[in-house]
């Protein structure tokens, strides 16, 4: 096989990988955009505001690093959403229950309720009083960390843009400079000795 015709081959199937690169490129692109778009839409839409200093009395160092740098800030992406729905409505749900969840307080609140149908006790009310509480508080954190993963979603779809978009350049340039060997490939054949011509030293 002539060495122009086979360069001419693998350029040709080269072109088509980068095409097919670019292609997925710019589909994780548009996912990106989608993505990081409808997060920031989405939480933007509820006005919430990222606690400042003095809302995060009481919460543990830790809970308090994670806030610290979005403290008054909008909240309006995942990073955002994550550090709120597990350091701070967590934290104060933790508080509030001793640290039990949703389903144990509602299973005292169920028990109570049987002994005190007409919730007359302080205690019964307090416990499904709570049980609310700990519902909204896990049904806001379940927003929130929904959000949160569609926004990492958008981060790897990013990563994947460049990934995808750089060898599809790479594999383009590859190719274009395959075509131009395949010009001056002549008559070469592929496999054949190459000759180099004897020089003599000065």
């Amino acid at each position: 096989m002539l060495r122009s015709t086979f360069d001419r081959l693998v350029s040709y199937v080269g072109l088509l990988i980068a095409a097919v690169l670019l292609v997925v490129a710019g589909l994780a692109f548009w996912g990106q955009s989608f993505a990081t778009g409808t997060v920031r839409d989405q939480l933007a839409a509820q006005r919430i505001t990222m606690p400042v200093a003095a809302a995060m009395a009481g919460l543990s160092d830790a809970d308090k690093a994670a806030l610290t740098p979005f403290a008054g800030q909008p909240l309006d992406n995942g990073d955002a959403a994550k550090a709120y729905a597990d350091h701070y409505i967590q934290a104060h749900m933790n508080a509030s229950s001793g640290g039990k969840t949703y389903a144990e307080v509602s299973g005292v609140c169920n028990a109570a309720k049987k002994a005190d149908p007409t919730m007359a006790q302080d205690a019964t009310k307090q416990a499904c009083d709570l049980r609310e509480t700990l519902f909204m508080g896990d049904t806001l954190r379940s927003m929130l960390l929904t959000a949160y993963a569609f926004g990492t979603i958008g981060k790897i779809a990013f990563w994947g843009f460049v990934a995808t978009g750089l060898a599809g350049l790479g594999m383009l340039v590859l190719s274009v400079l395959g075509l131009g060997h395949a010009r001056r490939a002549g008559e070469a054949v592929v496999g054949a000795p190459v000759v180099i011509a004897n020089r003599t030293e000065a």
